[in-house]
């Protein structure tokens, strides 16, 4: 039995192709859903699990602090790991808890099987977290042949590397998109004229607090909506990697006030996430999906900030720093007929035909099912 451990929508999101080809190849599997999964003031996203016919442990994490939670999931993955003995564990990314199932793994003799190691993200604490869970990991799946060539230079052997692509993109490829009216039924609102969809998370390493940052980036949308009416946002919540209430308190009070032009939801969900990504004008914020998933949904990316900093990117994908002014500003070369030319090429250097398989077939071959 393979354990696939999640803790958040994101990563739900990303896994949900991999457990449906272990599903088509009968491969035994147990799905491990913790921290953010079960936090209802983040949408109680375990229930977008139990909604594809799953059946997660629940393993309650989340603690009042990162360094909590952090030591909670080390505890709880590390007695499950002790009663249940999985042949290997898979762990995505690079999020703070994931170092604490990677070492509850390492400690009990459970070989982790890692996603999208390689990659870089200069401006968060996760950068340095994934480097650390791919030095405990024994199979290294990663996104791009760069990502590979990174964890060579890291000592990690170059038979345990097998470039896969990044799973997100084959979910924007092959999951069934909404239209318009149906995601609009879905939200249970009247979507802007136009929108983006955005997500600011805390960039951890920055020296600007991440309040200051929210500020920056909800002003640089108003003053991009002030000049350009009927445009708006739809927004989702940041995630726990520092105290995500104040900022959360923050969209409620941009959304109250303007109505009609943001809509602001705890999780959208991913075949929601995809739909409103390719019905809308880009996406915007600095979530590595911007950056990894969307040029193949033919949409730009503004990336903001310095949480991405490194990442390989599309040339649909345009940077600028977290200030309002240049928010603005950037907001309106992304809607350019230039950038939306770019983006329409869905030229995407993460993109690699049937990712799920090949991540099953070299998981199998691992585990000598």
């Amino acid at each position: 039995m393979i354990a696939i451990a999640t803790s958040t929508r994101a990563d739900w999101g990303l896994l949900t192709p991999l457990v449906e080809e272990f599903k088509r190849q009968e491969i035994p599997y147990t799905i491990l859903a913790s921290n953010m999964h079960l936090m209802p003031g983040m949408g109680m996203t375990v229930n977008e699990i139990r909604a594809t016919g799953e059946q997660p442990v629940e393993l309650p994490t989340a603690g009042a602090s990162t360094s909590e939670t952090l030591a909670n999931s080390t505890r709880m993955h590390g007695e499950w790991f002790a009663a249940n003995r999985p042949e290997a564990v898979v762990i995505l990314g690079d999020r703070y808890e994931m170092l604490g199932v990677a070492s509850a793994a390492t400690i009990n003799g459970i070989p982790i099987i890692h996603i999208a190691g390689g990659t870089v993200s200069e401006g968060a604490m996760d950068n340095a977290i994934r480097n650390a869970i791919s030095q405990l990991a024994a199979l290294h799946l990663t996104e791009t042949e760069k990502c590979a060539s990174r964890l060579e230079g890291m000592g990690i052997k170059k038979d345990n590397i097998v470039v896969t692509g990044a799973i997100g993109v084959w979910n924007t490829l092959n999951v069934p998109m909404m239209t318009h009216n149906e995601l609009q039924d879905s939200l249970g609102r009247e979507l802007p004229e136009k929108f983006f969809v955005g997500t600011l998370h805390a960039a951890t390493l920055d020296s600007v607090t991440p309040e200051k940052q929210m500020e920056e980036f909800l002003s640089g949308i108003e003053g991009f909506m002030e000049a350009r009416p009927g445009y708006g946002a739809i927004l989702t919540y940041p995630n726990n990697d520092t105290d995500p209430a104040p900022l959360i308190a923050m969209l409620m009070d941009f959304e109250a006030g303007h109505p009609g032009n943001i809509i602001v939801v705890p999780s959208l969900g991913l075949r929601r996430y995809l739909s409103a990504v390719a019905l809308s004008e880009g996406v915007i914020g600095n979530s590595s999906s911007g950056i990894v998933e969307v040029a193949s949904l033919g949409v730009p990316t503004l990336d903001i900030g310095i949480r991405q900093n490194g990442r390989e990117r599309a040339v649909s994908v345009i940077h600028c720093d977290a200030t309002h002014g240049a928010i603005t500003m950037s907001l309106s070369l992304i809607t350019t007929p230039m950038i939306k030319a770019l983006a329409a090429k869905r030229a995407n250097p993460y993109y690699q035909p049937d990712t799920p398989t090949v991540m099953v077939n070299a998981i199998t071959s691992f585990v000598n099912f």
